[in-house]
């Protein structure tokens, strides 16, 4: 059995996913330059392969017809937006993903965000080293109330790290019942409701065919709130969000994900005031990087050996 490995991002904090697929007779096949790879390039380099692990190469329809032998696609990651899952299916390729295995990391990160634009870290540590020392107000976090918007894994572990800080949480997620919500210890409310009534608001939801928060949204939450998006780039209006840094209607965005990656410098986003931007780095954690390498290993190999796969996306 080999698994053609296109990401570099896998085993590159952990030998566990290597140590893994040797122990299940698995051959890794390491065609991780150049990455992410598209077209004439990915197919040359699947030319024969069974198994594949993608980063955020495009796995597309011209690929799966030039590509027959392929019999499973692995994601380095849970988010499966570069790959076409309906020409997946029409060809007969399986596809897995390991959901689940970065929520702590991004959930670090989440609340790394909230902590440093809340006390407005940035900000004092750009004043103090241009020679100042100024007085920085900012905001407890006790009391006030975080709405997490997508309430699974990744919004879980973030509604707990939350509550030890002594933040009421309410959340919305289409997906899951209200009883759940409730149950995890947070507030089940509407989309509308939780946007207009949080002091701070985090996204954990997947991307869409639009922004979830529209200019109406961000124009509803309070004077001075503010706005983490460690999720998806499209799930906000960036021109709404630019507007609202600007005129102060938030107080601080944190982001990780841009609806282009990566943003250009002059991209009138990246150059509002109070924005915390950072390159996609919520899932690159040394816990993280094992769980999502040994997962997909795991995984490929059920698949080869006929066998049901723990993680199958539809």
């Amino acid at each position: 059995m080999r698994l053609t490995v296109l990401t570099p991002s896998f085993a590159q904090r952990s030998d566990s996913p290597r140590t893994r697929a040797e122990a299940l007779g698995l051959d890794l096949d390491n065609r991780s330059e150049n990455h992410p790879k598209s077209g004439e390039e990915l197919i040359q380099a699947l030319t024969g392969a069974e198994a594949v692990l993608v980063g955020l190469d495009q796995m597309d329809a011209d690929v799966f017809a030039a590509c027959p032998d392929l019999k499973v696609v692995a994601k380095h990651g849970a988010g499966v937006d570069n790959i076409d899952l309906e020409a997946a299916a029409a060809a007969g390729v399986t596809v897995v993903n390991t959901p689940g295995a970065n929520a702590d990391a991004v959930a670090d990160l989440t609340m790394g965000f909230l902590l440093m634009g809340a006390r407005r870290i940035r900000e004092a540590e750009d004043s103090l080293r241009s020679g100042q020392w100024d007085v920085f107000f900012g905001s407890e976090l006790t009391g006030k109330q975080l709405g997490i918007l997508g309430f699974g894994r990744i919004g879980r572990a973030v509604a707990k790290r939350a509550a030890g800080f002594g933040l009421r949480i309410a959340a919305y997620d289409p997906f899951v019942p209200d009883d759940a919500i409730a149950e995890a210890g947070a507030q089940p409310l509407s989309l509308a409701e939780v946007v207009a009534g949080s002091d701070f608001l985090t996204l954990h939801l997947p991307g869409g065919e639009g922004p979830l928060l529209s200019a109406e949204h961000i124009a509803s939450m309070p004077q001075g709130a503010g706005l983490i998006n460690a999720a998806r780039g499209g799930l906000i209006d960036e021109a709404a969000l630019t507007s609202a840094l600007h005129d102060g209607r938030l107080s601080f965005a944190a982001l990780d994900a841009f609806a282009a990656e990566p943003p250009g410098l002059d991209d009138p986003l990246m150059n509002a005031p109070n924005l915390i931007a950072t390159p996609h780095i919520g899932a690159y954690s040394d816990i993280a990087n094992a769980n999502m390498g040994t997962w997909a290993v795991e995984d490929v190999v059920r698949v080869l050996q006929g066998r049901a796969p723990e993680h199958t996306v539809d």
